[in-house]
């Protein structure tokens, strides 16, 4: 059991909800293997109590906090400064705590879905090919970035909400050289014909949360499911891209890849990313 004295270091993770997240046993896990003097806890808030638990936060001398879901957009917008993928993605998650109430935001979600993305794929699979992008949020806005960043030609973005689905391609169209095309819902049978790979980047099928019902078999042979969703790690999704024999992912890759910068800017080690610690992950999951 680790002890922490008057210098330990204290961050954590802010989302609604939260108790689905595994940042913690990760953070935890790095914790203890590197003899780290710190803690990381998960805190619940609802959207409306964003910024005053942030505030409680630097006032108990919290170093950081990572950010998820509903909260991504809004950490942006709350920070003082921001790194490129955070401006480009206009998403954070991660928040560093500085002195004087300065608070910088961090996007390390591009870097770590490409990285999980070329693990899980290879580094040249989606090379000039379609990907299909659900969601329009902050999660999914780190997938375009990371999606043009492999050399995806086209993103064809799946929206309920045309309207929505429009604007979130007008905003990020300037900072990739992917094309991005707004599709309805209902433009999904013929779109998916020519695609190589299926994102799913809303909070649908994780714990707690209906699952999406999205029929596969307009898929290609040949063709992969990505869901950012990692708990369950088999969703309804993941299930249906198996029986059909199709590649399946889910998001523990990108937990991991995405996680490790974020531990070293609170803790000031890097943290090792291994095969093993995936296991370890999976056996936390598993019923």
């Amino acid at each position: 059991m680790m002890t922490f004295g008057g210098q330990a270091k204290v961050a954590g993770i802010i989302g609604w909800p939260v108790a689905h997240s595994l940042s913690p046993w990760l953070h935890r896990h790095w914790l203890a293997q590197l003899g780290i003097d710190g803690a990381y806890v998960p805190m619940p808030a609802r959207r409306e109590d964003f910024s005053e638990v942030l505030n409680g936060l630097m006032g108990a001398g919290f170093v950081g906090v990572n950010v998820t879901v509903p909260h991504k957009q809004a950490a942006f917008a709350i920070a003082h400064e921001s790194d490129a993928p955070a401006q480009q993605t206009g998403a954070a998650n991660l928040l560093l705590f500085r002195p004087g109430g300065w608070i910088e935001a961090r996007n390390t979600d591009v870097a770590g879905l490409a990285a999980s993305l070329a693990e899980e794929l290879g580094p040249d699979t989606l090379n000039g090919h379609g990907a299909m992008l659900l969601g329009a949020g902050g999660a999914a806005r780190a997938a375009v970035l990371a999606l043009a960043g492999l050399g995806v030609g086209e993103i064809r973005i799946l929206s309920r909400d045309e309207s929505r689905g429009q604007g979130f391609a007008a905003h990020l169209q300037p900072h990739v050289p992917t094309s991005l095309v707004p599709l309805p819902w209902t433009e999904w049978p013929v779109a998916a014909r020519t695609i190589v790979l299926l994102v799913n980047a809303t909070s649908a099928g994780m714990s707690g949360s209906a699952e999406l019902d999205l029929p596969l078999e307009h898929l290609p042979v040949g063709a992969a499911v990505y869901d950012l969703v990692y708990h369950p790690p088999q969703t309804a999704l993941l299930k249906q891209a198996h029986a059909r024999g199709l590649k399946a992912c889910n998001g523990l890759g990108m937990l991991i890849h995405q996680a490790a910068p974020t531990f070293a800017a609170f803790y000031g080690q890097t943290p090792a990313v291994t095969p093993g610690l995936r296991a370890e992950l999976e056996q936390a999951l598993a019923p």
